[in-house]
């Protein structure tokens, strides 16, 4: 249920594509979701990076107090990673400009700021972390163009 939960909120919020499918199908998800647009998507990114920032600062005192607060605080700069890099890649599409390596340097330099004012610590677990969902995106991003480009190949 919680899986099913976090799903709905990601996939709402954040526009990840056709590659949906074959998570749906991988967490035994029966319903379709609609996805959100490139303006809309963006929009929800630059909330949800305002309220985690927001939240981060906040609680930055209880997030370097122990070990384990600490690479919670480096997993969270890496969600803010993650939806910086939604937020980057749709501004880039809707101006029409090609997305490259400065949007992924950008979010990551952005974040890892983030991280340091929360604690030290937290730079290297929000780069550790950050790099395993870059891998886990690129992943998605392949299964979607050798998808499409299948589909293009038979008609």
């Amino acid at each position: 249920m919680l899986l099913e939960i976090l799903y709905l909120y990601i996939s709402k919020f954040l526009r990840i594509g056709r590659a949906t499918k074959r998570i749906r199908a991988l967490l035994g998800f029966k319903r379709l979701l609609v996805m959100a647009g490139s303006g809309s998507s963006m929009l929800y990114s630059f909330l949800l990076f305002t309220v985690i920032l927001s939240l981060q600062e906040m609680y930055r005192g209880k997030l370097a107090s122990s070990e384990l607060f600490t690479i919670l605080g480096g997993f969270i700069s890496s969600l803010l990673f993650l939806v910086l890099l939604t937020f980057i890649g749709n501004f880039q599409e809707a101006s029409g400009v090609k997305t490259g390596w400065g949007a992924v340097i950008l979010a990551e330099a952005v974040s890892l700021i983030a991280a340091s004012t929360v604690h030290r610590v937290c730079i290297t677990t929000c780069f550790l972390f950050s790099v395993g969902l870059l891998y886990e995106v690129n992943k998605i991003s392949a299964v979607t163009v050798s998808k499409i480009e299948s589909k293009a190949k038979r008609h």
